[in-house]
């Protein structure tokens, strides 16, 4: 049994065996104290970094996009301008893009303006030539209206004086006469719906027999 390298220990008479070791237990034993040495070594300059960090993310939001970057991360100040940014240019309203009217619109627009420019101009002249006209027609009323109140005028004066000049020269007699020449004998010319046809017989027979003066 030697030759395989195992010893074991000889049982003295009247000693209690020995408590037999597990090698599993004792790796896993001497690997922990291994990896707790390690520890012990790494965790206070992590741990320092870590509460930190902790701490100012609990000081409010704006300071977990403020803190400096850490072992060598990116830059949240860099990166927070950066959205802000973007965040600007999609509040931003859409430039309005103008849109260019084909050829043919372009050029029926500019038919329509010279044909409303001549419709505009063709109005203009048709308004002073009425105008003008009006304004000789109401020249003719007046010349019209002037010269027959002046053969009326004319008329009446001459009435006047015959009526003055036979009433200067009245004589004995002919008082029916001149009543008759008053009146209207035309019957054509009478508008009046009465009938007074028996009046103008009586007249002219008064006219062509003239009562007698007692």
């Amino acid at each position: 049994m030697d030759g395989f390298g195992d010893s074991f220990v000889p049982l003295v008479e009247g000693s209690a065996p020995a408590a037999e070791v597990d090698p599993a237990a004792e790796f896993l034993a001497r690997e922990q104290d291994q990896l707790a040495g390690l520890g012990d070594d790494i965790l206070p300059a992590t741990l320092g970094q870590d509460q930190s960090t902790v701490a100012s993310g609990l000081g409010g939001e704006a300071d977990l996009f403020g803190c400096a970057p850490v072992n060598g991360g990116p830059d949240l100040e860099s990166f927070e301008m950066l959205g802000g940014d973007e965040v600007a240019q999609a509040r931003s309203p859409i430039p309005h893009v103008v849109r260019e009217d084909p050829e043919k619109i372009k050029i029926w627009r500019e038919q329509q303006r010279i044909r409303l420019e001549q419709k505009d101009a063709a109005e203009e002249v048709s308004k002073i030539e009425l105008k003008e006209k009006a304004r000789k027609e109401l020249e003719d009323w007046y010349k019209q209206h002037e010269e027959q109140v002046a053969k009326t005028r004319q008329a009446n004066r001459s009435a006047e004086k015959e009526l003055v000049a036979d009433t200067a020269k009245m004589e004995p007699g002919t008082e029916w006469e001149r009543i008759t020449k008053l009146c209207n004998f035309n019957p054509k010319t009478s508008k009046s719906s009465r009938d007074i046809s028996r009046m103008r017989s009586i007249i002219l027979q008064v006219k062509q027999n003239p009562p007698i003066k007692a």
